[in-house]
């Protein structure tokens, strides 16, 4: 198991400290938020996408994600969503960064709609995705929670360049245990996101271990080399303990789960 966490989890920081974080607590990657006010955004000129980059390659810490929130599945034009999409797409490969995630939000129409939209929408960027070395992945959230909803997606996209990201809140959330996601999700998976809370009805951030999410029987179904990040959702609730104190032990915590 391969280990990485989320910039959203440092709100605001610059890159710098996010990798240095990394490399003194035992984390491999990092998921990038792209959003502006964050160290990586949309608007990065190309001198800051180098800059980026060579920080990377110095501190040999993977970029595993830009963590992108274009939703494939929302009501409108296809172009809008489509050009935002790829320009997300080139952004992640001038970062060297693996994956490229969006989110559904399909809204409250029919369920069927929404997906179409979202297949017809993801394999239009496929083959660009492909090649620039860049995987999209959906992940189980908002409309589409549950792994089975994100499956019904991308088995009309059957693309190897997309593919879907397990958040374990949304899927337990949803009501799926990790079996029902994992036969769901494993012939797309990409990685798994892992966080803690207290339950549906308080949903801050905990160290991982302290909540009630089935971290354990989620990381006892992943194969050895995947990935699992840790999405520590700090910028919505800000009286949270700072991530930089959890690193160490959630690291160790998720090392003894996977056994």
């Amino acid at each position: 198991m391969r280990l990485a966490f989320s910039t959203l989890g440092l709100p605001g920081r610059p890159l710098a400290d996010a990798l240095g974080l990394a490399a003194t607590h035992g984390w491999a990657g990092l998921e990038l938020r792209c959003a502006p006010g964050e160290a990586v955004h949309p608007a990065m000129t190309a001198a800051e996408r180098s800059a980026a980059a060579r920080e990377f390659r110095r501190s040999g810490i993977t970029a595993l994600t830009l963590a992108g929130y274009v939703g494939v599945a929302a009501p409108g034009d296809d172009a809008e969503t489509v050009a935002e999409l790829r320009g997300q797409l080139r952004l992640a490969a001038d970062l060297g960064a693996r994956y490229v995630r969006v989110f559904p939000r399909g809204g409250d129409g029919p369920a069927a709609e929404a997906d179409e939209r979202a297949a017809r929408r993801l394999a239009a960027v496929a083959d660009g995705a492909e090649a620039l070395g860049v995987r999209i992945l959906l992940e189980t959230h908002d409309s589409h929670r549950a792994g089975r909803d994100v499956a019904r997606v991308l088995d009309q996209v059957r693309h190897p360049a997309v593919g879907a990201l397990w958040d374990v809140m949304h899927t337990h959330l949803a009501g799926e245990g990790p079996p029902e996601t994992w036969a769901a999700l494993a012939p797309h998976l990409g990685y798994v996101q892992v966080k803690d809370i207290a339950g549906p009805g308080d949903l801050a951030p905990l160290p991982l271990g302290a909540g009630v999410l089935p971290l354990a029987e989620c990381l006892g179904l992943l194969p050895r080399d995947c990935w699992v990040s840790w999405e520590y959702e700090a910028p919505w609730f800000p009286d949270a303990p700072a991530l930089d104190g959890l690193l160490g032990p959630g690291a160790a915590l998720l090392a003894r789960l996977a056994g």
